[in-house]
């Protein structure tokens, strides 16, 4: 395995303003320590946050990873290129505007069953996921007229975590299994380097930003 990729909220003793990032997607490669890739935020357009939670219903996403707490310098930045009838395609940039990768989404319903993710690199093929395994989408749409208890039984439990459809994501391409994404423990395995950590941070933001609406983390008011 080449590396794995998880995003951090660090916690910061008696209350940090908005001056500092406190979000952070980190790289691990064994044998090495863990090393932070990005500090990882919105990019509000100039309606500032009711404007990007009014665009990001129809599927726009805006982040940047800047190298440090403090906005310093520019490691990446995530655009929207595209997003049409439950279409989007983004673009991973890295610091000087060079285009590390591309990313294509299509929703549920719209081409197929599950969610599509399709991900290419300058210069390599196009690999591609699916969200969940069919089976486990059975099993869900059987369930869904109970999710609302599981849902209330979780919050009663405090346990934090509210039941969520399937969100394993694992990406193919000719027999090779270069990406995957595991929604239990929210990390992105990159068992190749068909990314560089720069666009893998900006894949995980993004996937992780269509987690559901309790558990994305560019969902917030502040």
């Amino acid at each position: 395995m080449f590396g794995s990729l998880t995003m951090r909220h660090q916690l910061r003793p008696g209350g940090a303003g908005s001056e500092t990032v406190a979000r952070t997607i980190n790289f691990f490669a064994k044998p090495g320590p863990s090393r932070t890739v990005g500090h990882v935020e919105r990019e509000l357009p100039s309606g500032g946050v009711p404007a990007y939670l009014a665009a990001r219903g129809s599927g726009v996403r805006s982040f940047v990873l800047w190298a440090d707490e403090y906005r310093g310098a520019r490691v990446a930045t995530v655009v929207t290129a595209f997003c049409e009838k439950g279409v989007s395609v983004y673009q991973v940039l890295g610091a000087h505007g060079e285009l590390l990768c591309t990313v294509r989404r299509e929703k549920a319903f719209t081409k197929g069953l599950r969610t599509r993710w399709t991900v290419s690199g300058p210069g390599a093929p196009d690999v591609v996921g699916y969200k969940g395994r069919i089976i486990w989408w059975c099993v869900w749409w059987l369930f869904s007229p109970l999710v609302p208890l599981f849902y209330l039984a979780s919050l009663l439990n405090g346990d934090g975590e509210p039941l969520r459809g399937p969100g394993r994501i694992i990406w193919r391409e000719g027999g090779r299994v270069p990406l995957q994404y595991k929604a239990h423990g929210k990390m992105l395995y990159l068992h190749e380097p068909l990314l560089d950590p720069r666009a893998g941070a900006g894949l995980l933001a993004l996937v992780r930003s269509f987690d559901g609406r309790l558990l994305a983390w560019d969902r917030g008011r502040n």
